[in-house]
């Protein structure tokens, strides 16, 4: 879906299908040139990935504990970016969304982000929460001890790239088969698993919802209390 835009306060929600994930860096890198230049608005992109492993600039050895090879020989791409954060997933039926919009505090996005997601999740009845004040590995949306939800981002020149991912109805396997986000026995879970069924209305309802949510918390960040 493309369309011509004029930079307004609003957020363009774009609604993709599955893009492999190198495309979706290309498409970040056009988004945010253009809008470094305002010529187009906050915009945020909410898609899938095909099987990839992508390493952020916090990634140690050993976090890929299996050998790349084991990992190719099941369809899964490793790619390494330029986001904050560590190693993790990315698949089918796991909800990545891209915000590409000018911020003036990257901490207060990283929030604004946390905020949105549990604010979806929390509409399905399930229980999330961010875990910020327990320091940077636990960046993210949680239930309990389980990881439902990762964020890593870039920022240049006061332009975000990368953003969330959400594990909606996805397969969690991938997941034990690495050291996700750089904690050793952390357990992810999704939406689905915490429902013990798929959501409501299925991943285009989540992604719907996800989109609502995050417009949302994005104006709460920018109304003055």
């Amino acid at each position: 879906m493309d369309r011509s835009h004029t930079p307004t306060d609003r957020i363009d929600v774009r609604r993709l299908s599955t893009v492999p994930y190198r495309d979706a860096l290309a498409l970040q890198a056009d988004l945010q040139a253009r809008r470094l230049a305002d010529e187009i608005p906050d915009t945020l992109l909410l898609l899938e990935h095909p099987p990839v492993y992508t390493r952020g600039r916090r990634s140690q050895d050993g976090e890929l504990a299996l050998g790349e090879d084991f990992y190719r020989a099941r369809g899964i791409e490793i790619v390494p970016t330029d986001r904050g954060g560590k190693v993790t997933y990315h698949g089918p039926g796991q909800l990545v969304g891209y915000p590409i919009m000018r911020i003036g505090d990257v901490i207060a996005h990283l929030r604004t982000m946390e905020a949105a997601i549990v604010a979806a999740i929390v509409d399905y009845g399930v229980e999330a929460r961010s875990r910020a004040d327990e320091g940077i590995d636990y960046t993210g949306v949680w239930v309990a001890d389980r990881k439902i939800a990762s964020i890593g981002v870039h920022v240049s020149r006061g332009i975000t790239t990368h953003g969330f991912a959400v594990n909606v109805v996805n397969d969690l396997a991938p997941f034990e088969w690495i050291v996700p986000c750089g904690l050793s026995g952390v357990r992810m879970t999704s939406v689905q698993n915490e429902l013990g069924q798929e959501p409501a209305g299925g991943f285009d309802a989540f992604a719907e919802l996800m989109g609502r949510c995050f417009c949302e918390a994005r104006q709460g960040e920018l109304t003055p209390a």
